[in-house]
C-alpha cells in the first residue's frame, strides 16, 4: 500500500462513524458496557450503605444507578464524570467509576491543572474514606495496629486506586497527541509533494517551450542567412548566365557550397533532435524526456554554435564572435549587396555569449536586407564602450532595379528574436523604419564581465 492510500485510510478510520459524540460505534458499545457495570456496581454498593446508615435500600439503589450510569458521559464531560465519583467515595460506592473516570480525565484534552487537582482531591477523598473504615473495622475486630500503620495502609490504597489510573491516562493521551501530530505532519508533507510535484511539472513545460524557442531561433539564425545567401546569388546567376558565363560559374560554386553547408547545418540539428545522446529514439517518461531535452539542447547549442555564418569560431567561445564580422560582410558584398563596416573605440574581448548575441544580431539585420530592400546601400556601426558594446544596422530605401528578382520569403520572427537575444543579456534593443524610407536596427549590450 502507498503512502497517500495509507493515510487516505487511517483518516477514513478515524472520521465520526458515531452517533452523537462517539467517533466509533463500538466506542459506544464500550462506554455502555462500563456504565451497566458501573451502575449494577453502585447499586449493590448503595444499598449496603443504606443498611449502614439505616436508610431504605430503595434510597441508597435508587442514588447509585444513576451515579454509575454516568460514566456514559465520560468522553464527552470528562470532568462531571470525576465530580460524581468524588462526590460518592463517602458512601464507598463507584470504584469502577472513580477508576475509569480518573483515566478519561488524564487522557482528555482536559487542562493539566484541572486534571491535578481533581486528581488530588479523588486521592485526598479516597484517603479519608479507606481511614476511617479501617479504623472502624480494626475497632470492631478489637485489633489495634497504631495509627502509623492506619496511615500506611490508607495512603497505599489510595495511591492503589488513584495513581494507575491517572499515569495511564496520561501516556495514552500522550500517546495518541503524538499520532495525531504525526498524522498531520504526513498529510502536510503529502500536501508539500503534490504541490512541488506540480510546480516540477509546470517547470519541466515552461523548460520544454524555451529550448524549443531557443532551437527555432538558432536554426532560423544559421540557416535563413544562408538560404537567403543563396536566393540573391541564384538571381545574381540567373542575370549574367548569357553575358558572363565566368561569373556565372563562380556564382553557382558560391550558390552550390552555400546550399551544401545549410543542409548539412540542418541534417545536423535535426539528428541531434531526434535521437538522445545514448542513441535511443524510444519515447520516454516526462521526467527522463526534460533531462534528455537538456542535454539535447547542449549539443545542439554547441552544434548550432559551430554551424555559423562566417569563419569558423574559437574553440574558446564555442560560437560566432565580433572579429567574425568583416567576413559576415563579405558574404554579403559577394551577393552584390553594398554594405561598409563602421567600427569605433578600442577593439577588446567580451564575454562569449555577448559577442555570439551582437554576431546573430547584424547576421539577421542583414538576411533582412537581403530579403526586404535588395540593392540598399547598408551600413554596419559597430562601438566599443567602456562597459557595453553598441551595434546598428541601417539601410536605405531598395533598389529599385535590383527589386526585379524573387522576393525572399519571411516568418517575421527575425526581430522577435534579436530582441529577446538582447533583452536576456539585460540590453537595449530598438527597431524601426527611417525618415529616408530605409530601416534601422539598434542594440546596445552591457559587458557581462
Amino acid at each position: 500500500m502507498s503512502v497517500t492510500g495509507a493515510i487516505a485510510e487511517e483518516g477514513a478510520r478515524g472520521a465520526p462513524t458515531g452517533p452523537w459524540w462517539w467517533t466509533r460505534r463500538r466506542s459506544l458499545v464500550l462506554d455502555a458496557v462500563l456504565a451497566l457495570a458501573s451502575a449494577v456496581e453502585c447499586l449493590l454498593e448503595g444499598v449496603s450503605f443504606s443498611h449502614d446508615v439505616g436508610i431504605p435500600p430503595v434510597v441508597g439503589g435508587l442514588l447509585g444507578v444513576p451515579a454509575g450510569a454516568s460514566l456514559l458521559l465520560r468522553r464527552r464531560w470528562p470532568v462531571a464524570v470525576v465530580l460524581v465519583s468524588i462526590a460518592t467515595t463517602p458512601a464507598e460506592m463507584g470504584f469502577l467509576l472513580g477508576i475509569v473516570g480518573l483515566y478519561t480525565l488524564a487522557a482528555s484534552d482536559v487542562p493539566r491543572r484541572i486534571t491535578v487537582v481533581l486528581s488530588a482531591a479523588s486521592l485526598a477523598g479516597t484517603l479519608v474514606v479507606a481511614l476511617a473504615r479501617f479504623h472502624q473495622d480494626t475497632a470492631e475486630d478489637g485489633y489495634h495496629p497504631g495509627l502509623w500503620a492506619m496511615i500506611i495502609f490508607s495512603v497505599v490504597m489510595a495511591l492503589g486506586l488513584t495513581a494507575p489510573p491517572v499515569l495511564l491516562g496520561l501516556y495514552v493521551g500522550a500517546r495518541r497527541r503524538l499520532v495525531e501530530s504525526l498524522r498531520e505532519r504526513a498529510d502536510g508533507l503529502e500536501r508539500e509533494l503534490s504541490l512541488l510535484a506540480d510546480r516540477a511539472e509546470e517547470r519541466a513545460v515552461w523548460a520544454r517551450n524555451e529550448e524549443r524557442t531557443r532551437i527555432a531561433r538558432e536554426m532560423h539564425d544559421v540557416v535563413a542567412h544562408r538560404v537567403s545567401l543563396m536566393v540573391v546569388h541564384a538571381a545574381a546567376l540567373q542575370a549574367v548566365a548569357l553575358k558572363d558565363p565566368e561569373k556565372a560559374s563562380k556564382n553557382a560554386g558560391l550558390v552550390g557550397d552555400m546550399g551544401r553547408q545549410a543542409l548539412t547545418e540542418l541534417r545536423e540539428m535535426l539528428g541531434v533532435l531526434r535521437t538522445a545522446p545514448d542513441g535511443a529514439a524510444a519515447p520516454q517518461p516526462v521526467a527522463a524526456q526534460s533531462e534528455r531535452l537538456a542535454a539535447v539542447a547542449a549539443v545542439a547549442s554547441a552544434r548550432v554554435r559551430v554551424a555559423a555564418g562566417g569563419p569558423a569560431p574559437d574553440a574558446g567561445d564555442g560560437g560566432p564572435a565580433l572579429d567574425g564580422l568583416e567576413d559576415l560582410v563579405g558574404q554579403s558584398r559577394a551577393a552584390g549587396m553594398t554594405v561598409e563596416l563602421d567600427t569605433q573605440g578600442e577593439e577588446r574581448s567580451y564575454a562569449p555569449d555577448v559577442e555570439q548575441t551582437a554576431y546573430r544580431v547584424v547576421q539577421e539585420a542583414l538576411t533582412n536586407v537581403h530579403k526586404h530592400a535588395p540593392g540598399a546601400k547598408t551600413v554596419v556601426r559597430l562601438a566599443h564602450r567602456d562597459a557595453e558594446v553598441a551595434l546598428q544596422v541601417e539601410n536605405g530605401p531598395p533598389d529599385g532595379g535590383a527589386d526585379a528578382g524573387p522576393r525572399l520569403p519571411s516568418g517575421g520572427n527575425g526581430l522577435v528574436g534579436m530582441e529577446e537575444r538582447v533583452k536576456a543579456l539585460g540590453g537595449v534593443f530598438v527597431s524601426g523604419p527611417t525618415d529616408a524610407g530605409g530601416f534601422r536596427v539598434s542594440a546596445v549590450i552591457p559587458d557581462r564581465r
